[in-house]
């Protein structure tokens, strides 16, 4: 049975279903508890991904840690723009327009959108307002070529962390993205820090009383987003998506996620880390200090 593209769901142990599912409204203001869309080839024409194609997905160096949703409806710059992100090491999806923008926002969360005015089907600003509304941690640059100052000023009373007119360079965009991060998480310092674990995204380390621990790529993006997030109970599902991209929903299994947590977990245990990631039953894992 397969659920249809506008049921998102919410594992709540002993309500709804008999596997422990009840639906919820759409909206990423529910993104902390772990939604789940159950669709399967649809938003990706290229059918289902396997953890092999999963694994070399952003297989350049990461300096730190974005989800990124690029909302623009011309097709050269959003190419331009995927790529150099994609290459800084962040996970990217993409939205032509309006419709696909709200339907992306309302599905699954993102560190970061960066938003045209102009798009067909509706304002990059009314998207604004629905993220500010719904979505509330996720950072916000408007990139439109509407330099004019109401715009600027509009934008910035909606709630935008930061307006950066066309035409710009791939680097000063890279640039606004990691001062709009800075600002916004740990007050301005990258570095995390959980027990005797340290783990600095600007160097890709990640230190056990102060020794380096040698890690994976992938494992390195599974710890930075659990400590970015101490405490926080964290759906599998969620996981996924955070550190592969939205299409993770149409694998049928995980299993290429509990193979790299797994490994995380034997490699902290024996470097002496006082920090450990618990698995919840039928739910996720937990960074437990």
């Amino acid at each position: 049975m397969l659920w249809s593209r506008t049921k998102v769901l919410r594992r709540a142990p002993g309500e709804g279903d008999e596997r422990g599912w009840r639906p919820l409204e759409r909206g990423c203001r529910y993104s902390d508890w772990g939604l789940r869309q159950w669709d399967f080839g649809e938003i990706h024409n290229d059918g289902p991904t396997n953890s092999s194609v999963l694994d070399n997905i952003n297989s350049s160096d990461r300096r730190y840690i974005m989800k990124i949703l690029i909302i623009e409806d011309d097709p050269s710059l959003l190419e331009s723009m995927t790529a150099a992100l994609k290459k800084d090491g962040h996970v990217v999806e993409t939205a032509s327009d309006y419709p696909s923008a709200i339907d992306r926002l309302g599905v699954y969360a993102y560190d970061c959108a960066l938003v045209d005015i102009m798009l067909p089907g509706g304002s990059g600003l009314d998207i604004l307002g629905y993220i500010r509304e719904n979505c509330r941690k996720t950072n916000v640059i408007i990139i439109s070529a509407k330099d004019s100052l109401d715009d600027k000023v509009r934008g910035l009373e909606l709630g935008a962390d930061d307006y950066l007119p066309k035409p710009f360079h791939l680097a000063e965009l890279s640039a606004r993205i990691r001062s709009v991060y800075r600002r916004s998480r740990n007050d301005g310092d990258f570095t995390y820090r959980a027990g005797n674990v340290v783990l600095d995204p600007d160097t890709n380390k990640v230190t056990v009383d102060g020794k380096e621990l040698p890690l994976l790529k992938k494992e390195f993006d599974i710890l930075a987003y659990f400590m970015q997030r101490p405490g926080h109970l964290v759906d599998k599902e969620v996981l996924a998506e955070a550190v592969w991209g939205d299409h993770i929903d149409q694998t049928d299994n995980f299993q290429f996620l509990y193979a790299q947590v797994k490994n995380l977990r034997k490699k902290l245990q024996e470097s002496g880390a006082d920090i450990e990631l618990k698995a919840v039953y039928g739910f996720g894992y937990k960074l437990k200090v």
